[in-house]
């Protein structure tokens, strides 16, 4: 099921703010009006720079906390920690919190609050959940606006919500205190969440590198360079540039959109943008790209230089992987990166990831081009083995290096050998031992609905077979890395009309061919 996106509801800041200490009296609980916009509480609210994103409760689960909170049942404390300079950091409890915010405010990942976060352009996906969740909140519970209605004009709201309303002026959430400095501060904060929801240690490596230009630029492609800026204490002209750099390349990972079931070859080379896992991939994928195997001995990035290094070689790969830069092979994203049944798969996508960066670094692209039909070929009869090798292997980050090798070792049959005899070859290795043969069985569906897997599989099967295909190397093209070449050169003569255009990978077109 969707989640729901509150992440601008409350907003993001740095822990380390060096201001005077405020010795004002905590607050021991809040009331429903202290989430109001325009409210000094919530005004002073934050959530830590490095929090996760609050994006885990689909809009049922919103729903359900609200009508708790109404009902003046029992919602656990929220814990907070005040700033020297009076800000409240909400240290557990930013999912509760952000749920009466989004009620009391219209705002569920789509209204004024985070709009203004993301300068008006807000994700499609994120909009669409933001209008279901609200429909579901207004059919289970009312808007907020009519409670506020209930007690001066009675006769314009439901006797139930006269009722509820008379009560929520004396309901209030609990607040509990971490007492103490920044460190105090953040040491709770991870030792709370860790018990609540494991942090996934690629996350928790992506939070501790929030100052690190790995981590910035990983945040920033995440958001096409928008939402809560990691970035902006940098020089305006360093910070344009990295948020010019990170929209190209979120653009190049997650457009066109991916929807289940699929229906088009037009996917993503990244998979789903809105999704819990998006971030995962890129902070791997930049980490990946710049070489980065010890994160901790990555100083910080006081200046921006570092971020726009690394995010102009994330850019420089995701154009060889598919774009219409004239490096660009064009990988086809159904041959490259998805199964059958149209799931992204992330290890296949790193470890072609590592073999476009050998082959570029070896100068073997041509060596990859001329054989690339038949590998594709391979890849798509053949596709069980890489599955194979992760279930053997048992984690991505295992079988990576094993799969990139599986497909090294086709290329070089490849040069020599015909297709059949360069899988059979291959699959002799010692390595791939383990590998059985197709272990795609649905002999155990027994429902008489087809589900998205299967709907998925029967269009990409179909649709693959039908392909657009380059003109000059004769492999599968993709939306996102078309161009139009001439077939006889313009410097021998070449004009340009319908007989003299042919399609090509950009690379086939501008380095290949010539």
């Amino acid at each position: 099921m969707a989640k729901v996106s509150l992440d601008a509801l409350l907003p993001r800041e740095d822990f380390d703010i060096d201001e005077t200490q405020n010795s004002a009296k905590k607050k021991e609980s809040f009331s429903i009006s202290d989430l109001r916009e325009d409210d000094f509480f919530y005004l002073t609210l934050r959530k830590p720079d490095f929090q996760r994103e609050t994006n885990e409760w689909t809009p049922q689960k919103i729903s359900e906390l609200i009508k708790s909170f109404i009902n003046g049942e029992l919602i656990p404390a929220v814990i907070l920690w005040r700033s020297k300079g009076g800000f409240n950091f909400v240290i557990d409890g930013s999912h509760r919190v952000s749920s009466l915010v989004a009620w009391i405010n219209d705002d569920y990942g789509d209204g004024p609050i985070t709009k203004e976060s993301f300068n008006g352009s807000i994700p499609e996906e994120q909009i669409q959940v933001g209008e279901k969740t609200r429909r579901l909140v207004e059919k289970e519970i009312g808007k907020y606006t009519d409670y506020q209605l209930a007690l001066k004009f009675p006769e314009r709201v439901s006797e139930e919500i006269q009722r509820k309303a008379k009560n929520l002026g004396s309901i209030a959430v609990q607040l509990q205190w971490v007492e103490g400095d920044a460190d105090v501060a953040e040491a709770s904060f991870f030792k709370i969440n860790q018990q609540a929801a494991k942090i996934d240690p690629t996350e928790l490596k992506l939070i501790k590198s929030r100052k690190k230009p790995n981590g910035i630029a990983s945040r920033a492609i995440i958001k096409g360079g928008k939402g809560h800026q990691y970035w902006s204490k940098f020089e305006k002209e360093k910070v344009e540039q990295i948020e010019q750099l990170a929209e190209e390349i979120n653009k190049s990972f997650f457009l066109p959109k991916l929807k289940n079931p699929v229906k088009t070859l037009d996917l993503p080379i990244g998979g789903k943008g809105y999704s819990s896992q998006s971030p995962l991939l890129i902070f791997e994928y930049v980490n990946m790209v710049n070489r980065i195997s010890e994160i901790d001995k990555i100083e910080d990035d006081v200046n921006g230089e570092k971020t726009i290094e690394y995010l102009k070689k994330s850019k420089k790969i995701s154009n060889l992987i598919n774009s219409t830069h004239p490096s660009s092979l064009g990988l086809h994203p159904a041959v490259y990166f998805y199964s059958k049944g149209g799931r992204h798969k992330t290890a296949s996508f790193f470890a072609v990831t590592e073999l476009l960066m050998e082959l570029e670094r070896k100068k073997r692209f041509k060596v990859f081009t001329d054989c690339r039909e038949d590998f594709e070929e391979i890849l798509i009869d053949y596709d069980f083995v890489i599955q194979q090798i992760l279930r053997h292997y048992r984690s991505s980050s295992k079988a990576i290096p094993h799969i990139k090798n599986f497909l090294l070792n086709l290329i070089n049959e490849l040069q020599e050998k015909s297709k059949n005899d360069a899988i059979i070859n291959v699959l002799k290795l010692e390595e791939y031992k383990f590998i059985k043969g197709v272990d795609f069985d649905d002999s155990l569906i027994t429902s008489k609905d087809f589900s998205d897997e299967t709907k998925s599989a029967a269009f990409i099967t179909e649709a693959l077979s039908n392909a657009v295909r380059c003109k000059i190397c004769k492999a599968r093209m993709h939306t996102n890395s078309i161009t139009i070449d001439h077939i006889q050169r313009k410097e021998e003569g070449g004009i340009g009309n319908f007989g003299n255009a042919q399609l090509a990978h950009p690379y086939c077109n501008s380095t290949y061919k010539n």
